[in-house]
């Protein structure tokens, strides 16, 4: 059976598009339902706020880019909280367009931004929330281990 990678169809075509998989960036994307378009990456670095698809392994994910250093990017999905250090010849490309429902909204429009923006101020707000909630979780595991 002959594989073609994202690579290959970002090379070829200059973009790429499939359904999404997995939970890291709800509430933004949601698993077999939306349709990501990526856009293979140019030479230019990413901005703040652009969603990067890169390889981890073998696998490939579509994560946020939170900060911009030299040659590499600060990344997380916007439903977890752990940061990842990626290297800017990692990605081999960039969200640019999501459909929903028939509907297509792109990645530059001001509705889209304004999202982004409010999605990562609040970030501080449901870090503590995962984690309390977290906490909360293993007091009830012990609990109800020890009745």
């Amino acid at each position: 059976m002959n594989h073609v990678t994202f690579e290959q169809i970002l090379e070829r075509d200059g973009k790429l598009v499939y359904k999404t998989r997995g939970i890291s960036m709800l509430p933004l994307l949601r698993q077999d339902r939306d349709l990501v378009v990526i856009e293979k990456k140019n030479n230019e670095p990413l901005k703040r706020f652009d969603v990067a698809l890169y390889k981890r392994g073998e696998k490939y994910v579509l994560h946020r880019v939170i900060n911009v250093k030299d040659g590499s990017y600060e990344i997380r999905g916007d439903n977890t909280f752990v940061m990842e250090h990626v290297p800017d010849d990692s990605v081999i490309g960039v969200l640019t367009e999501i459909n929903r429902n028939g509907k297509s909204f792109r990645t530059d429009k001001p509705s889209y931004l304004r999202y982004v923006r409010f999605w990562n101020s609040i970030y501080p707000l449901r870090s503590v929330y995962h984690s309390c909630r977290k906490s909360l979780g293993r007091i009830k595991r012990k609990i109800l281990r020890k009745s």
